[in-house]
């Protein structure tokens, strides 16, 4: 059984195991004591830990000013990208409201944004996002805090002729900070991606209803997800 210190020390190996580098890793180990009750690393699982810090190490100098390759889930921001088929569906309908000349915001949606730009790089979008990796799409970019809801620019108000949305928490408060700020830079329409459990928050808030699309993601959440429109949808509903 552990006691309170060595659950701490534990819960901090396994900290490091996840995030650190395998130097922290062996630091973290080697300030623990000998009787501590937690489990040995053999050389062999140091050297795997070691060859899958070196491939992350790699791919993030690979991402880094290259606006075409998506950074990877950052799962603390409680970031889970959109598989293709889907990120494609939400950018199709966004550019199909939008119309030839009418502008798309895409709030804490990054992988339906990168999307549009793929299909459609001439078009007027912006991402409105809290990771400042997605800078790297310089005047697309705008900063944006869902607990602060309106800290954006003033020439927001009213813009966008359709805002697709996906709050970053399934919480109430998240939910109702981000319906003030997608009020704020519409023009009256929205799709908006949330955990099912939240259909009451998302009428409530912004008046949308679920529709019959299903959001997927690269990896299965656990959260059932659901799309939510506050119009009849044209791309959305075609299988």
């Amino acid at each position: 059984m552990l006691h309170t210190g060595d659950s701490v020390n534990f819960r901090c190996l396994l900290s490091s195991l996840l995030r650190g580098t395998l130097g922290e890793i062996l630091t973290m180990a080697d300030n623990l004591d000998e009787d501590d009750d937690i489990p040995q690393l053999s050389a062999d699982t140091l050297k795997i830990l070691q060859q899958f810090y070196d491939e992350q190490s790699a791919l993030h100098d690979k991402q880094i000013g290259n606006p075409d390759i998506m950074p990877q889930e950052d799962w603390q921001l409680s970031q889970f990208w959109y598989n293709d088929s889907t990120a494609f569906k939400l950018a199709e309908e966004a550019k199909y409201v939008a119309g030839e000349n009418g502008r798309m915001a895409f709030l804490s949606a990054p992988t339906a944004f990168k999307k549009l730009l793929e299909i459609s790089p001439s078009s007027d979008a912006v991402l409105l996002e809290y990771d400042k990796r997605f800078a790297i799409h310089g005047d697309k970019y705008i900063f944006y805090d869902y607990k602060n809801p309106l800290d954006i620019p003033r020439d927001l108000e009213k813009a966008f002729d359709i805002v697709v949305v996906d709050p970053p928490f399934l919480s109430e408060r998240c939910l109702k900070n981000t319906a003030e700020t997608v009020k704020f830079i519409w023009k009256g329409k929205v799709i908006l991606c949330t955990g099912e459990i939240m259909e009451e928050y998302v009428k409530k808030y912004l008046g949308a209803e679920v529709c019959s699309f299903m959001p997927q993601h690269e990896r299965n959440l656990a959260n059932e997800f659901r799309c939510y429109t506050n119009y009849k949808t044209v791309v959305l509903e075609q299988t």
